[in-house]
């Protein structure tokens, strides 16, 4: 893996991490939001990297699924991957259409 790559994926998980940071705290209560954000991180990632979008897909969103999982076996959580798939995919594909 290049070090531009290595330090995209870096930067997805902590963007991911923030997120399931920011949806875990008590006060917060806006899935739509969260999902959204989850979007838009997956695709401005989605964009930048050369490679493997399914990677940044599952960097940016699986910290949402995985906490939930963990803490309270919440697997209806697992629907956070599809706007990170969708997002990581989209970015990918708009860079692609770009370069042509």
């Amino acid at each position: 893996m290049k070090k531009t790559a290595v330090i995209q994926l870096a930067l997805s998980i902590i963007a991911g991490f923030l997120i399931t940071w920011i949806d875990a705290r008590p006060t917060w209560d806006s899935t739509g939001i969260s999902a959204l954000m989850v979007l838009v991180a997956a695709a401005v990632f989605g964009y930048f990297t050369s490679h493997k979008p399914w990677l940044t897909a599952l960097a940016v969103s699986m910290w949402i699924p995985l906490f939930g999982i963990v803490t309270t076996f919440n697997f209806g959580s697992l629907l956070a991957l599809v706007p990170g798939f969708a997002g990581a995919y989209l970015g990918y594909l708009l860079k692609r259409k770009e370069m042509r």
